[in-house]
């Protein structure tokens, strides 16, 4: 019995990220924080009721069949998306408290994590390794 590993292809998971820090980026730069809705909205529905209206939109417009794309494990994008919409959501939480600060901190983290992902290194990936690890050597005591 063979146990299929979930994914999504490559071009999906960077069109969300590219939603991610587009909206980040317009919201911060414009004072339209409630730009931030799209990414966080998108991403909420994602872990929910696993349908990512970005990636759903995206998918229309692969060339090729989603199998002979590069794939994203689903279980880590699952996990980044939830750190995306804790972030996000807490930005604009602040943003609409009039916690600026809080706001920018909450937005600019993920906004940055977005580009840093696109540019090909995962931080929510490294996160949860090292998690995977820390609780692996917990649990040889």
């Amino acid at each position: 019995m063979t146990s299929e590993i979930r994914s999504i292809p490559r071009p999906l998971v960077r069109t969300n990220q590219w939603v991610i820090f587009l909206s980040v980026s317009i919201a911060l730069l414009t004072g339209q924080f409630m730009l931030l809705m799209v990414p966080l909205t998108a991403g909420l529905l994602g872990l929910i009721f696993k349908f990512n209206p970005i990636m759903r939109l995206a998918k229309l417009f692969l060339k090729k069949k989603p199998s002979e794309y590069i794939p994203e494990e689903h279980s880590q994008q699952q996990f980044n998306q939830l750190i995306a919409v804790v972030c996000l959501g807490a930005g604009l939480i602040s943003f609409l408290f009039g916690w600026t600060v809080i706001g920018f901190l909450f937005t600019l983290l993920v906004g940055i994590a977005s580009l840093i992902a696109i540019l090909g290194f995962c931080i929510g990936c490294f996160i949860l390794y090292q998690w995977k690890q820390y609780t692996h050597k917990r649990s040889l005591r």
